[in-house]
C-alpha cells in the first residue's frame, strides 16, 4: 500500500472483528512511528497500549459507568471552543447529521445518540487501544507534534491492513482509564484509538471534506498578478 492510498483509505472505523493483532504488528507500527516529526525533538508523545485482560476491564469498568450514567470526568483540556464559528459549525454539524442518520437515528434524539456513542467506550469492539497522553507543562506546539504522532500511527497501521479511531472521548472517563494504566500525575489524556480489523459487514458512510479552495491558497506568480490586478482595480474604482 503507497502512501495515497494509506491517507485516502484511512478513516475512522467504528466496528472492528475480534480478531487478535500480533504484538510484533503493534510493535513495527510504534516503532516506525516514532520517527514522527517534533520540534526539537522533543517526542511530546507518551504511548500506552491495551489489549487483552487489561483491555477487557477497562472497558468493563466504562461499561459499567455508562450504564450508571455516572458523570463524566471534568475535562482537563477543551474539545471545541464553546463558540465554534463559520465554517467549522457547519461542517461539525453536517457530520454530526452524516453520522447519526447512517444508524438511523434522527436529528435531536439525544437518547439515541447517546447510546450509539457508549460504543466508544467498548473501543467499538476492538481487541486492541492506544492511550495517548501528553506532560500537561508542554504547550501548543507540542500537542501539534502528538497529533502528527498519531496520524503517522494511523497510516502506519493502515500499511498493516488494519483500521483504528481516534477517541478523545475517552478523556470523560480518563480516572478509569487511569486505574488500569497507572500514568504520573504530570500526564494529561488526550485521546484514545481504538485499533483493529474492520467489520465489513457494517455498512457507513464515509464523511465528505470541504473542497481544496476552501482550505488551501496557492501562492504563485499567477495568482500574486491577479491579486495585484484587483488591488489596482479596487484603488481606480472599477
Amino acid at each position: 500500500m503507497d502512501v495515497y492510498e494509506a491517507v485516502m483509505s484511512r478513516r475512522a472505523v467504528r466496528r472492528f472483528t475480534g480478531r487478535d493483532i500480533p504484538k510484533e504488528v503493534l510493535e513495527r507500527v510504534l516503532f516506525a512511528a516514532n520517527w514522527t516529526p517534533s520540534g526539537s525533538n522533543l517526542q511530546s508523545w507518551n504511548t500506552y497500549v491495551v489489549t487483552g485482560s487489561p483491555l477487557a476491564e477497562l472497558k468493563k469498568r466504562a461499561g459499567r459507568r455508562v450504564a450508571a450514567r455516572d458523570p463524566w470526568d471534568e475535562r482537563e483540556y477543551e474539545m471545541y471552543p464553546a463558540d465554534l464559528k463559520s465554517p467549522y459549525r457547519e461542517r461539525r454539524s453536517r457530520f454530526g447529521h452524516e453520522r447519526y442518520s447512517a444508524l438511523g437515528i434522527a436529528d435531536g434524539d439525544w437518547e439515541a445518540s447517546q447510546r450509539a456513542a457508549s460504543a466508544n467506550w467498548d473501543c467499538f469492539g476492538a481487541p486492541a487501544a492506544l492511550f495517548c497522553y501528553i506532560d500537561r507543562d508542554l504547550g501548543v506546539p507540542q500537542w501539534a507534534d502528538v497529533g502528527m504522532y498519531l496520524q503517522t500511527v494511523m497510516l502506519l497501521l493502515r500499511g498493516e491492513g488494519l483500521h483504528s479511531c481516534t477517541q478523545m472521548a475517552w478523556s470523560v472517563y480518563r480516572k478509569t482509564v487511569a486505574e488500569i494504566l497507572s500514568p504520573p500525575e504530570r500526564l494529561i489524556l488526550f485521546c484514545g484509538m481504538s485499533i483493529g480489523y474492520e467489520d465489513v459487514t457494517e455498512s457507513y458512510v464515509r464523511t465528505g471534506r470541504a473542497p481544496l479552495n476552501e482550505t488551501v491558497t496557492f501562492v504563485d506568480s499567477t495568482s500574486q498578478q491577479l491579486a495585484q490586478a484587483a488591488r489596482e482595480g479596487s484603488l481606480l474604482g472599477v
